[in-house]
């Protein structure tokens, strides 16, 4: 029978995830919402907790009805679909190259991030201190499906792996420099603050390099630092230096 009630358990389950980071960590579940994040959870290989479905609309899951399904949604009217999942954390940082945020509060960046790292290859990203929740609706709808793809770890649970290149605006070395120095095959993690404050001292001081982008205004925001910056280590560690 399709859901008709806005005090349904179901329902309530998916605002309080929507709406609370504390009730996420609690469960350790989350929501995405829309068909695209729900096909790219099936191609990666998710099960859902639970899955729903706009009465009427033909896709798979629990039949709500359309205002109400839209009454729970980030997104409001328009949605037809949205499941709840597992949260899932890597014990370590997996394979070559990791990302490390470090205080990125916003949520619409730390996905932007993951979402980056997928399309240029990084095998995982770590969250530091005061880092925004990965699995937070806004998070996972900038993710554009990473968060399905690219395996997240909790920073100070485990050690950053390999070589750190840590961002820095008063750096004095360029990124691409850097990038031209390190083998290709070289495990490395990439160490991005937040817009204003940056880095923390110590931090910096521990880095085993210190980069900058070159740019013309006072700065990037961690979502761009960090694409730009993978761009230059995917290509500056193999071309070395080609299109410099």
């Amino acid at each position: 029978m399709p859901i008709t009630s806005p005090h349904n358990d179901k329902l309530k389950t998916v605002r309080k995830l929507r709406q609370r980071r504390r009730e996420r960590e609690r469960l350790g579940l989350f929501v995405a919402e829309g068909e695209d994040l729900l096909a790219a959870a099936d191609a990666a290989g998710w099960e859902p907790v639970e899955r729903f479905a706009a009465t009427g609309s033909g896709l798979p899951g629990i039949e709500v009805e359309p205002q109400l399904l839209a009454s729970v949604a980030e997104l409001g009217s328009g949605t037809r679909a949205l499941a709840i999942y597992s949260e899932r954390w890597s014990a370590a940082p997996p394979g070559r190259l990791c990302v490390y945020l470090h205080g990125v509060r916003d949520p619409g960046n730390v996905g932007t991030v993951l979402r980056s790292a997928a399309a240029f290859g990084a095998d995982s990203v770590a969250l530091g201190p005061n880092s925004a929740d990965p699995f937070s609706p806004k998070a996972v709808r900038a993710s554009m499906g990473a968060i399905f793809t690219v395996p997240l770890v909790q920073a100070g649970r485990a050690a950053l792996p390999g070589t750190t290149v840590a961002l820095h605006a008063d750096a004095q070395r360029t990124l691409r420099e850097v990038a031209q120095q390190l083998q290709p095959d070289a495990q490395l993690t990439l160490m991005v603050g937040a817009e204003r404050e940056g880095l923390p001292d110590e931090l910096l001081r521990s880095a085993d390099h210190v980069a900058k982008i070159p740019i013309l205004t006072e700065s990037l925001n961690a979502a761009m630092a960090a694409t730009v910056a993978l761009y230059e280590l995917s290509t500056g560690r193999h071309d070395g230096g080609a299109n410099s």
